[in-house]
């Protein structure tokens, strides 16, 4: 039985850390919303479009700001959940 998969962004973090960058300059800079901006902050799915915007602005790839973790269930129902639909398949 495998876990599944979650997004996260900590690559783009340090990477704004490293050029001295405001989340807000990156934003305004990739014409990126408040919401979208929320999105990432908290490892949401965004759309394929805005990340390749923002790599094009950063002048990287797109494994430089976002890579796939397992994913961590903190409640046991989720994680049974999980499991059966593993052994349905």
């Amino acid at each position: 039985f495998t876990l599944p998969m979650a997004v996260s962004y900590n690559k783009l973090w340090k990477m704004l850390i490293d050029k001295g960058m405001k989340r807000t300059e990156l934003r305004d800079a990739v014409d990126m919303s408040t919401n979208t901006l929320a999105k990432l902050g908290k490892n949401d799915y965004i759309s394929l479009e805005l990340l390749d915007r923002i790599c094009s602005y950063l002048q990287c790839d797109i494994g430089d700001v976002m890579e796939f973790v397992p994913s961590k269930y903190d409640d046991p129902k989720q994680m049974a959940a999980v499991q059966n639909n593993e052994e349905k398949q």
